[in-house]
C-alpha cells in the first residue's frame, strides 16, 4: 500500500530529527579525552545539506534552524550565529536544487563546497568584525576552521551515499512519486 505524501514528509522529518540528535550528542561524548588531534568533520552540516538537495520537502527551515540552533548552544558556539549561517547556506542549495538536480554528483559537491567555504569565511569575519569575547567562545585558529572544512567536504560524498542507500536520492526532473 503506497505510504501517503504527507506521511512520508513526517516520516523524512522524524528521521532528520533523530540522526541529527543523535550526531550532536556523540558529538559531545567525550570519546578521546586530554587528547588534541585533528578537527573531525562537521557531519551534521553535512547530513542537512545532503538531505536539503535530496528531499528538500522533508526539512522545513524551522527544522533547521531549531536543530542547529540547540547544536550552537550545546556546543558552546556564540548561540544564533551558526545556526544562521547554516540556514542562509541551506536556503541558497534548497532554492537552487532543481536546476542542480540533473547534473552529476561531482557538480554537487564541488556546490556544496563553495557553500561551506562561504559559511566558514563569513563566520571568521563576523566573529572578527563583532569582536564576539573569547571567553564567550574562542576563535579557533584558521588553520583548523580549514581542516574541519576539509574534512567535511570529504565526509560529504559519505553521507550522501548513506541517504542513498537508505532511499533518500535526488529526484529527477519529470519524476513524480505516487508511493
Amino acid at each position: 500500500m503506497p505510504v501517503p505524501y504527507r506521511h512520508r514528509q513526517l516520516l523524512g522529518l522524524t528521521l532528520y530529527l533523530l540522526a541529527s540528535l543523535a550526531l550532536i550528542v556523540v558529538a559531545l561524548l567525550p570519546l578521546a579525552p586530554g587528547r588534541i588531534g585533528w578537527p573531525g568533520p562537521d557531519w551534521l552540516l553535512a547530513l542537512t545539506f545532503a538531505w536539503v538537495l535530496r528531499r528538500p520537502e522533508q526539512v522545513p527551515v524551522l527544522a533547521i534552524a531549531a536543530v542547529m540552533l540547540i547544536a550552537d548552544i550545546l556546543t558552546l558556539q556564540p548561540p544564533g550565529l551558526g545556526a544562521a549561517l547554516a540556514v542562509m547556506a541551506t536556503e541558497v542549495a534548497r532554492q537552487r536544487q532543481q536546476r542542480w538536480r540533473d547534473q552529476g554528483f561531482l557538480v554537487e559537491w564541488l556546490r556544496v563546497a563553495m557553500l561551506m567555504g562561504l559559511m566558514v569565511l563569513a563566520e571568521r569575519v563576523i566573529r572578527t568584525v563583532f569582536l564576539v569575547p573569547p571567553t564567550l567562545a574562542p576563535l579557533p585558529p584558521p588553520g583548523q576552521d580549514v581542516l574541519r572544512l576539509i574534512a567535511t567536504i570529504g565526509a560529504y560524498p559519505l553521507v550522501a551515499g548513506m541517504l542513498s542507500a537508505l532511499g533518500l536520492r535526488r529526484s529527477r526532473r519529470g519524476a513524480f512519486e505516487l508511493g
